[in-house]
């Protein structure tokens, strides 16, 4: 069309003006033709990130107990965090609240989510309401996802989903709580070590303890010490085994 009006219209001036415009035009296409393709494909390139990770949380809260308060939180994705208050012993000092993370085992995460779905999410009452039950501390169980947040709280459930997911989070907490003692007992009190591990290793004998490989790394240092006594050292490299 600009070539038609360029050829039959106006002086020869004017079409020599109209020419350049479209040479112009043309060199100005033949520069630029990715950067074209470019903007129609960003709408493509600025999606959205990936949805929430669907996330369950499970909190304790007992005081005068030990640990006094902790919550553990797990992700569809593997990620976990563990978080909790109170003393390290009955005689000791409050220290610092405690976090750390790590990944959670494919068999336990995957247990958990299942679990959770046999108890609704959590959508709806979860206490007995039974008042001749001894207090074990106020536990919630929480579930989010991009859709939707529910939670529940309860002192004794008689949900059998609910009691497994208890009894769980309870073990991995003991664990993390272990390795927390421990921490504390190679910088502060190495002559505790010993039975400290001697009482974990009892433990995850009789297997009470989940997630022991979240401790891997406080085991070692503990094992490769050559200030920590022989017998501490071989417990504590005899559970670093048995959690690979």
């Amino acid at each position: 069309m600009i070539r038609a009006q360029c050829r039959f219209q106006g002086s020869s001036r004017s079409r020599s003006f109209c020419w350049a415009v479209v040479f112009s035009f043309i060199a100005l296409l033949a520069l630029h033709p990715a950067s074209t393709a470019g903007t129609q494909d960003s709408s493509h390139a600025a999606a959205p990130a990936s949805a929430l990770s669907p996330t369950i949380t499970f909190t304790l809260d007992f005081p005068e107990s030990i640990p006094d308060h902790y919550m553990v939180t797990v992700s569809a994705d593997g990620h976990a965090a563990y978080d909790s208050t109170g003393k390290l012993t009955p005689e000791g000092e409050t220290p610092e609240p405690f976090h750390m993370e790590f990944v959670m085992s494919a068999g336990n995460r995957t247990k958990i989510f299942e679990l959770a779905g046999r108890a609704k999410y959590f959508a709806g009452k979860l206490d007995s309401e039974k008042h001749n039950l001894a207090n074990t501390g106020m536990k919630t169980l929480t579930y989010q996802d991009e859709q939707r947040r529910t939670r529940a709280s309860y002192n004794y459930s008689s949900s059998q989903p609910v009691q497994e997911l208890t009894s769980l989070f309870q073990e991995i907490s003991m664990t993390l709580e272990f390795g927390r003692r421990l921490e504390y007992f190679l910088r502060y009190q190495k002559l505790a070590l010993d039975e400290e591990l001697k009482r974990m290793d009892e433990m995850e004998r009789s297997n009470a303890l989940e997630e022991v490989q979240a401790v891997a790394p406080i085991l070692k240092k503990i094992s490769e010490d050559q200030s920590v006594i022989n017998g501490a050292r071989a417990r504590a490299l005899r559970l670093l085994q048995q959690s690979r």
